[in-house]
């Protein structure tokens, strides 16, 4: 979905999760590939629809989207050439190996809008070093795959040219490997953040929606749109 930075509509959500499902279910296949098309992997949620409706049917969508992707028995990776933003760093935090470039950046948006990496913190702030998830978080700013990188978020920052080497290298491993021994080693490996999904999902979600929903968050979406500052903004001096 390209035409708008692949955000995470209600369709875009419900056509990943149906792909993902099939490949999951494929016996021949030993591992799954996200990627994109476009300058942008994923620009985090519709605020278009964030903004004429409730979030809550949205949330429990990519909710069940983000489990899937961790529950599945199979490693998946993540192909990233361009921008992640909000609720894209979610989808790219629940992917088992992520391999960026230097066109990718990466930036947990949702501070600057009024709301909060509410869901996507349950995919992503295990990643983080503390001091890098207080950073991106409370700022917002926007970070490269070096970085990312350092940070714990990615496990292979490369160049354009060497992206899909590092990726034919990556499959060649796991199809060393026995269907049983990997999908064994993911539930060792996904463990933990499979039970705090369980757990977690439903009050995480709840804050979200209350939080777009919120006059402030309000005013945040529509200066996103209408492209300009918000009515918190404070000039730099």
């Amino acid at each position: 979905s390209p035409h708008n930075r692949n955000a995470l509509s209600r369709q875009l959500v419900a056509e990943l999760s149906g792909r993902l499902a099939e490949a999951v279910a494929e016996p021949a296949a030993r591992v799954v590939v996200i990627t994109h098309t476009g300058r942008v992997f994923c620009a985090g949620a519709d605020l278009a629809e964030a903004g004429s409706q409730s979030m809550a049917g949205a949330n429990t969508a990519i909710l069940a989207l983000l489990t899937a992707i961790v529950d599945a028995a199979k490693p998946v990776i993540a192909r990233i050439t361009g921008h992640v933003r909000a609720g894209g760093m979610g989808l790219v935090g629940a992917c088992d190996l992520v391999l960026a470039t230097e066109t990718a950046s990466f930036a947990f948006t949702e501070a600057r809008i009024g709301v909060a990496p509410a869901m996507i913190s349950l995919t992503t702030q295990d990643l983080l070093t503390p001091r890098a998830a207080s950073r991106y978080y409370l700022t917002g700013s926007t970070f490269g795959a070096e970085e990312a990188a350092r940070a714990g978020f990615i496990t292979i920052a490369t160049s354009n040219e060497n992206l899909d080497a590092e990726l034919g290298r990556l499959l060649g491993e796991i199809r060393e490997t026995s269907p049983q021994g990997a999908a064994e080693t993911k539930g060792l490996l996904t463990r933990a953040r499979r039970q705090r999904l369980a757990e977690e999902s439903a009050a995480m979600a709840e804050l979200s929606a209350r939080l777009f929903a919120s006059a402030e968050a309000q005013e945040g979406i529509h200066a996103f749109l209408e492209k300009r500052p918000p009515a918190w903004h404070v000039p730099a001096e």
